[in-house]
């Protein structure tokens, strides 16, 4: 007899539907449809998903995953192979919960309340959580319609269900149901179209797009998608409803840009999300030199679609004349670029990218922006020769853009990273809270104060600044969700810390954050294989790891954090200097 073991995991439970019947028709026909199903479609697809089947009981199994998302991910793969399958129908439900392995059996939460959710799934279909549910992600989580509150079958408490599919039955499956919309005016500006024939063109299309979203940003009467989000859609053809409902905006702008020598049109239009309705349209003409007025006047005609009454005091700020060369949007969406790819090559290109667009334009604040945020991202991460110099030109990067207009709210989050770096918690915290304040729908600011922080110790705090920040950049969320991960591992909330650094590491499978962190969590959470996984993953990627230099990266606040941590790393195996 083996000793019982406990853990979290996804369960998907899975049952034919009609079995009975089916077995009283043809039971050598239905023995052997579900023998083959077994064999060339189930099994092979919970091994792609990483699952394990741990019970099988003729009509149905269930699977043990590590993830919900693989979980979800199967269950859906599986749900859409069998589709037109003449005999067999699967019903499906997933829940994420406590287990306990005990005599090659399973009991507990996570099976029960899994099994109950697949007895209330129509055929062919894919009932969930809502615990299972807040693990996903966006637009995974948007194929699931909310049906309400469930009493299940002999569990206690009711639960929020969640069907995968357009309609009552949940048998069409659907990847676009919408988020909340906010209580305010919300909107995504799209990448406008390059008209121009030119490839080369793109950096100064996409430089309008920004800006138009840069301005947009400080209004805090709306609700402003990020960049980041908004510019997946590049290259793509976009149902305009359909992008609204995966961002959760109403509003979306969409355009396209000309330019000809020294000509450039500029063209955009309002979409209500909710029917298609075009709510305004209109084309700017001009020259180059006056693309910065085109692009205020496109803002400001949008805002007043929106019916946004803006106070005389934001107009001046948000619309003030500005002057520089277009050249240097090249530049500076170029640094942007490289410096989202994260890594010590591509952080030292954008430094020199964006270097180059100052050159150009010295008054250009995106680009001191740029070149603050590299630079104090160069020293924190271990990629300068010099860390202290890369602080120092950080600072002087911001006292630059302060001196032109302290309301840039990016500046405030570059203050709030350095002060950070150099202990001064109280500085930072003020600097990022003063951030948010300024850019209500900047996201990067948000993710900025949640790291400040948790690392300062407000670990509740960081998580409530990261969903925010997630909501704004609904589909580009690594960096909040690393940080998400780490506060829920100083908060010992092991589940969900290891859900979202999953979540990380599909996206971005060699960032050593998130492989550290789900390492600690796993140690705390007494998943021994999975951290032994880490620990190889970690030293692939970094030989001469060392968690004597990783902690120096760590600003931490509280020494019991750290020692958290530490302690978590040093379990792991991880070789200490």
């Amino acid at each position: 007899m083996s000793a019982p073991t406990r853990k979290l995991a996804a369960i998907l439970a899975a049952d034919v539907a009609g079995y009975s019947k089916l077995m009283g028709e043809d039971e050598t026909g239905t023995l052997d449809a579900l023998r083959k199903l077994r064999q060339d479609l189930f099994q092979p697809t919970v091994t792609e998903h990483r699952g394990e089947v741990v019970k099988s009981m003729g009509d149905g199994w269930l699977v043990e995953f590590a993830s919900v998302v693989d979980a979800v991910n199967c269950a859906l793969q599986v749900q859409e192979n069998l589709a037109n399958h003449e005999l067999i129908k699967l019903r499906i439900g997933i829940h994420i919960g406590d287990i306990v392995h005990e005599d090659e059996d399973i009991y507990g939460d996570g099976v029960n309340i899994a099994a109950r959710l697949q007895e209330i799934s129509e055929p062919g279909g894919v009932a969930l959580s809502g615990r299972a549910r807040d693990f996903l992600d966006g637009k995974l989580a948007n194929g699931f319609r909310d049906t309400g509150e469930k009493q299940l079958k002999n569990i206690a408490e009711t639960d929020r269900v969640f069907v995968f599919g357009d309609d009552e039955t949940g048998q069409t499956p659907r990847g676009d149901a919408p988020l909340p919309l906010p209580d305010k005016p919300s909107i995504a500006v799209l990448p406008f179209d390059n008209m121009s024939g030119d490839p080369e063109q793109e950096f100064f299309v996409d430089g309008v797009v920004e800006d138009i979203l840069t301005t947009l940003a400080k209004i805090e009467h709306l609700f402003v998608i990020a960049r980041n989000s908004s510019f997946t859609y590049k290259g793509k053809a976009v149902d305009v409803r359909s992008a609204g409902r995966e961002l959760g905006v109403r509003y979306i702008v969409e355009g396209s840009v000309r330019k000809a020598g020294n000509r450039v049109r500029v063209t955009a239009q309002l979409v209500d999300t909710l029917d298609g309705h075009h709510l305004w349209a209109d084309r700017f003409d001009g020259d180059l030199d006056d693309v910065f007025d085109l692009q205020d006047r496109i803002t400001e005609e949008i805002v007043t679609a929106l019916e946004v009454k803006l106070t005389e005091g934001e107009q001046v700020r948000i619309w003030r004349k500005r002057s520089g060369s277009p050249r240097a949007y090249e530049h500076l969406v170029r640094a942007r670029r490289l410096f989202h790819e994260f890594s010590r090559d591509t952080n030292r290109r954008a430094i020199a990218e964006a270097e180059q667009a100052i050159e150009i334009n010295p008054e250009f604040w995106q680009a001191w922006i740029m070149l603050g945020y590299a630079n104090n991202q160069a020293a924190r991460f271990g990629w300068s020769d010099n860390p202290e110099r890369s602080v120092e030109i950080a600072e002087n990067c911001v006292k630059r853009v302060f001196a032109g207009d302290p309301s840039i709210p990016d500046a405030h989050s570059v203050a709030g990273g350095i002060a950070l770096a150099k202990r001064d918690y109280d500085g930072a915290i003020e600097a990022g809270r003063r951030g948010i304040e300024l850019g209500p729908n900047n996201a990067d600011c948000h993710h900025g104060f949640a790291m400040i922080q948790c690392f300062a110790g407000d670990h509740r705090a960081a998580i409530d600044l990261e969903q925010q920040a997630l909501r704004l950049n609904p589909l580009n969320p690594v960096n909040s969700l690393v940080e998400l991960g780490r506060a829920y591992f100083h908060l010992g909330r092991y589940g969900e810390a290891t859900e979202v650094l999953r979540q990380v590491l599909e996206r971005q499978p060699r960032w050593l954050a998130g492989h550290t962190l789900l390492l600690a969590t796993c140690v705390a959470s007494g998943d021994e294989a999975e951290a032994r996984r880490q620990q190889g993953e970690i030293l692939r990627l970094n030989p001469k790891f060392s968690i004597a230099r990783y902690i120096r990266l760590l600003p931490y606040r509280n020494e019991a954090d750290l020692n958290k941590l530490v302690d978590a790393l040093r379990q792991g195996g991880l070789p200490e200097e």
